[in-house]
């Protein structure tokens, strides 16, 4: 039987918690994490996001960590490292995050590789990026419009940037892993650069 190892309704100081594989994981509801080293070794399956808030602290993904939510934790101050595939970062606006438990501001992804990661309801100002290969197009569903205007190499343009017509407006900046996002959409990183750096609102 897999143990649940759930931490909730404290504040944890100066630790290094280590979400190793082999057990099922809850975060909150009403954990402070300050100061702490958090390294994630399971899959995102394993890893259940209640409530909580991480004051300057640091999240590794040891692995590749996929499609994980994290609209419901609130992060001030922390750095990200470490492969985050299909992540959601800030509060997002649903029925089930309808308390606005969520957010980030402050935080540093430099030393991440985020691909199709989204950001919503936040201030990208506050947010230090990973810099290419990985690359973020700022405000991307209120600029959909106008990025598919441009001549994108591949199939990137019309699965990827005509898709953004159909996202939700609070998402307010899209991160991309251009190696990743060239092998998916038949073109090369390359050809992706050559026109990212011609457009604006992209920070590579």
């Amino acid at each position: 039987m897999t143990p649940n190892i759930h931490y909730k309704d404290r504040e944890i100081v100066g630790e290094r918690l280590e979400l190793s594989k082999g057990a099922l994981y809850w975060l909150g509801p009403n954990l402070t994490l300050r100061n702490c080293t958090v390294v994630i070794s399971v899959a995102s399956r394993w890893l259940t996001m209640m409530s909580g808030q991480f004051i300057d602290c640091t999240i590794q993904a040891k692995g590749e960590l996929k499609n994980k939510r994290w609209s419901r934790m609130n992060f001030k101050g922390c750095r990200f490292k470490g492969r985050f595939t299909g992540n959601d970062f800030g509060f997002r606006e649903d029925d089930l995050d309808k308390w606005r438990l969520g957010g980030i501001a402050d935080c540093d992804f430099t030393e991440a590789r985020l691909d199709a990661c989204r950001f919503y309801n936040c201030d990208m100002s506050t947010i230090r990026l990973p810099r290419w290969p990985c690359f973020t197009i700022l405000d991307p569903v209120r600029r959909a419009e106008e990025l598919a205007r441009v001549e994108w190499p591949g199939t990137y343009g019309r699965v990827v940037i005509e898709g953004l017509k159909r996202q939700d407006k609070s998402i307010v900046a899209l991160t991309d892993h251009a190696p990743s996002e060239a092998a998916q959409f038949d073109t090369t990183h390359e050809e992706l650069r050559a026109v990212l750096e011609r457009v604006p609102w992209i920070v590579m």
